[in-house]
């Protein structure tokens, strides 16, 4: 049963990155925003789901289907190669930087707020 909510979880997820990822693209040709926000809003939201003691269905439901279909580590790496090829050196570290930082940060926020709430 866990893997049938993989499964639904990791649909969702990544029919969600595609949507966000085309909308933000559209919008921000010259850097990878869409992506940047995309990883950054699942770290967040990862750290809310583990700061909640939820099932095991519903931990690979949402963190390890729909958030691991959702954020996007190759997406990520393969914008910051462009940006390198396009010698946007100065803008490719400050998106792997930002990334990596605002990323832990969020989800690190995330899972303070839920994981002090009681219940």
């Amino acid at each position: 049963m866990e893997i049938v909510c993989v499964i639904i979880g990791g649909a969702l997820g990544s029919t969600t990155r595609f949507y966000l990822g085309k909308r933000f693209a559209s919008r921000h040709k010259h850097l990878p925003v869409g992506t940047f926000i995309i990883n950054v809003s699942g770290a967040f939201l990862l750290g809310v789901v583990s700061g909640f003691d939820i099932s095991t269905l519903l931990y690979g439901l949402f963190a390890e289907g729909f958030l691991g279909a959702y954020t996007t580590f190759s997406t990520f790496m393969f914008e910051d190669f462009v940006l390198l090829q396009n010698n946007r050196i100065l803008s490719a570290i400050i998106y792997v930087l930002a990334t990596l930082v605002v990323s832990f940060l969020t989800f690190y926020g995330g899972f303070l707020i839920f994981a002090s709430l009681p219940g």
